[in-house]
């Protein structure tokens, strides 16, 4: 296939019949191809001009191909090189290889194959150009302003994050269930020294406590039933880059002590072995849980809370922001719009007062939940209070929201209660389990169990 542009490729080799016989070649592929007699040529037409590609003989007189090669990646790692050996030995071409040679070829050439290998080669190159493009443009888009809100504590915390992002300090962020604990967390990573790296994301209360070590440290081979090959763990996976943990005060003190080792030595330890492995990571921890009030009840380690809360920031509950209501609603809106193919010109007057006037326990998550029922729901252009959940609606009397009470009938059973509990919270919360089993005042795991009894997944 002739290539869109003029691409160029450096041919060397010592062999004048063979360096014609190819640029004749690549020059009817549609490439502009220049030519090098040996590798000290090759190395002085490298730091003139770019090159594409280079295709070099690894055999020359005056300095060998692999030595050619060794000083073009050290002026620009970046061209890929093709090596050609007359002698289709594993050690030339192994030897080509570990010095960062794209790839080898043996003579003579199957002019087929070099097509190929030549048109791969370019490809790879233009995928990793667009691969550091894109993740430039991402840096550069993932603007602290792409967070919605425009109230004073969301402004506050926005210029906290600015602030801390560029640091390596370990970060406690606050806030409850539905808040956008997460996003915050991948601003920060976003907006640090770490960015290139992974953001591993960890949510410590649904991973079963038995799990939960393997899952973060990883495990040896035959460690435990199951266990049938070695497994890296997350904070390998997050090397360099940034773990977050999600909801850790429902870590157990068993986990608490092992994390807590993490932090100190920054060194982890594979379940079934006794050998420690450096772990370059930056950590990130959120709770909806009052962790000071943990420790004070011996729920929660002192020093491990200390080693977490380094930095904390706090994020606020939506209903100490309703400036940014109208914004988050209209950003919802939109996105659940797109994603139905509809067109939704915005809500009612009334709509929006109900939202205003709303307490928000399921905070920004029950928010978007509500605006994509909405969405589904809706016939006409504008969102009213006919497409708003009950739990929204139903207590919106003359401008001001009056929460009904609700007395239990005593001819059910103690089952079918807690059953109506349950599902009650569940939609006062839109849905949240974490912000459920707090309302309910039982944690997460319990809740779990229960919504399995009922028969709600």
């Amino acid at each position: 296939m002739k290539p869109d542009k003029k691409i160029t490729v450096l041919v060397v080799d010592d062999d004048q019949a063979h360096l014609m016989t190819l640029k004749t070649i690549l020059k009817s592929w549609g490439y502009d191809v220049q030519g090098a007699n040996d590798g000290t040529g090759a190395v002085e037409r490298v730091k003139e001009r770019p090159f594409d590609l280079i295709l070099m003989d690894v055999r020359m007189a005056a300095m060998s191909g692999i030595e050619a090669l060794k000083l073009i990646r050290q002026y620009n790692p970046s061209i890929p090189v093709l090596i050609m050996t007359a002698y289709s030995s594993v050690e030339s071409a192994v030897q080509a290889l570990k010095e960062g040679a794209y790839d080898y070829l043996t003579k003579p050439l199957d002019f087929e194959a070099l097509k190929i290998t030549v048109e791969r080669a370019l490809e790879h190159t233009n995928l990793k150009a667009e691969n550091l493009a894109l993740k430039e443009k991402l840096r550069s888009g993932f603007d602290l302003r792409n967070i919605i809100g425009k109230s004073r504590p969301m402004k506050e915390l926005i210029e906290m994050v600015a602030m801390v992002a560029p640091s390596e300090a370990t970060v406690l962020i606050t806030g409850e269930s539905g808040t956008g604990k997460e996003l915050i967390a991948r601003a920060i990573h976003s907006n640090s020294d770490r960015k290139d790296f992974p953001l591993v994301i960890v949510n410590c209360a649904a991973i079963a406590e038995t799990l939960l070590e393997s899952e973060l440290f990883g495990h040896e081979k035959g460690a435990f039933t199951g266990a049938d090959r070695r497994r890296e763990g997350r904070f390998m996976q997050a090397n360099k880059g940034t773990i977050f943990l999600d909801e850790i005060g429902e870590m157990s003190p068993t986990m608490q002590a092992k994390l807590l080792r993490a932090i100190q030595d920054r060194e982890i330890q594979r379940v079934g072995s006794d050998e420690t492995i450096k772990a370059d990571v930056r950590i990130v921890a959120a709770t909806n849980r009052d962790l000071q009030h943990d420790v004070s009840a011996g729920k929660f380690r002192e020093d491990l809370f200390y080693r977490l809360n380094v930095v904390t920031l706090k994020v606020p509950p939506l209903r100490e922001r309703l400036d940014d209501i109208p914004l988050l609603a209209h950003h919802f809106l939109q996105k659940y719009a797109e994603k139905n193919r509809k067109k939704v010109k915005g809500l009612t007057p009334l709509a929006m007062d109900m939202l205003l006037k709303y307490g928000w326990p399921g905070n920004v998550r029950e928010l978007e939940n509500a605006m994509e029922r909405a969405v589904i729901l809706l016939a006409g252009d504008y969102v009213g209070e006919k497409e708003l959940p009950l739990s929204i609606t139903q207590g919106y009397k003359g401008g001001d929201f009056v929460r009904p009470a609700v007395l239990p009938s005593v001819d059910r059973s103690l089952d079918e209660l807690e059953r109506e509990a349950i599902m009650a919270a569940l939609e006062a919360t839109g849905g949240n389990k974490s912000e459920t089993a707090r309302k309910l005042g039982i944690n997460r795991r319990t809740l779990y169990k229960k919504l399995e009894k009922i028969g709600v997944a």
